[in-house]
């Protein structure tokens, strides 16, 4: 087939692609054109071509903020508690709706903890806000109820860590069960049934055909979330902190949100954010190799 009569028959597909990729023209690559900020001491009164050139002045001043390690690690701490949660949880979920014989129970379970996915953490945050009150929160009144102290989740900085962590699994696990419920209708259920023949219990059916039956899966979603490893969730956590959890709640993108909009030094939090980007960028290509080496798993 001649490339002209390809073209004209795959045109329709390249129709129906264009709108996406305009968009993502017009909010994820024009907008790159900012980066020159971060090699500049902005003035917002001459615009980004107007403003002096001062080179890596601005990396060399986030270098020396005196919290930039400790925003780092938080970043760092929490993103990485979530990825391993984050498969832990769905996993455990997917296992226990699989050996549920009511067809009509599972889509139910399903249903309901999948919703969550679709709320909005500026919702969400409402919701945590009242139910986690240490003073009239439903979690803390049920503490009470068996003579436990109340626990301030939003307001002590050992535990907000943890709290945002729970609430992330919280909103996202039923979406990860719903992958991994799909990599189990993939297993070959005579396998099952030979291992039955065999003696082999529930448990051992799950340790030695179930888990390596969806262990690409588990590998392949684990490996490509070192991608998101700086990426904490600015939505959640921008709208569940406060400064008496800066100290293990404070992460980049808040940081340059602060930065940038709220003390107006748009050079700093674009510096900020660009030395996110590249270090993430990094982490996603290493995430593609290892995906391709251990689950088969390619894009391009």
């Amino acid at each position: 087939m001649t490339s002209r009569r390809r073209l004209v028959r795959e045109l329709p597909l390249y129709l129906m692609l264009a709108p996406a990729v305009v968009v993502v023209l017009i909010y994820s690559y024009a907008p790159m054109v900012g980066i020159v900020m971060a090699f500049q001491r902005v003035l917002p009164g001459r615009g980004i071509f107007g403003s002096p050139w001062i080179g890596l002045d601005n990396f060399a001043f986030m270098i020396r903020m005196p919290n930039i390690l400790q925003v780092l690690w938080n970043t760092i701490r929490i993103a990485g508690l979530k990825a391993v949660a984050g498969v832990i949880v769905p996993v455990a979920v997917a296992l226990m709706l699989n050996n549920v014989t009511s067809q009509a129970f599972k889509r139910t379970v399903q249903t309901i903890i999948y919703l969550p996915h679709f709320l909005s953490w500026v919702i969400l945050a409402g919701i945590f806000i009242e139910i986690l009150s240490p003073s009239g929160g439903a979690v803390n009144l049920l503490l009470g109820r068996v003579g436990i102290e109340p626990i301030y989740f939003l307001g002590d900085d050992r535990i907000f860590p943890w709290t945002m962590v729970a609430t992330d699994v919280w909103k996202s696990f039923g979406f990860g069960a719903i992958i991994y419920l799909a990599a189990l209708t993939d297993i070959d259920p005579t396998l099952y049934e030979a291992a039955v023949v065999d003696g082999a219990g529930r448990r051992q059916q799950t340790r030695h055909i179930t888990l390596p039956g969806i262990s690409g899966t588990i590998i392949m979603l684990s490996t490509l979330s070192l991608g998101n490893i700086l990426n904490a969730g600015f939505d959640q956590i921008f709208n569940l902190y406060g400064p008496v959890v800066y100290r293990t709640g404070d992460i980049i993108d808040t940081l340059v949100y602060r930065i940038g909009i709220a003390n107006f030094q748009y050079g700093v939090a674009t510096a900020v954010g660009l030395f996110k980007s590249v270090v993430s960028l990094i982490l996603i290509g290493i995430a593609y190799r290892l995906a391709d080496k251990w689950a088969d798993y390619r894009i391009f």
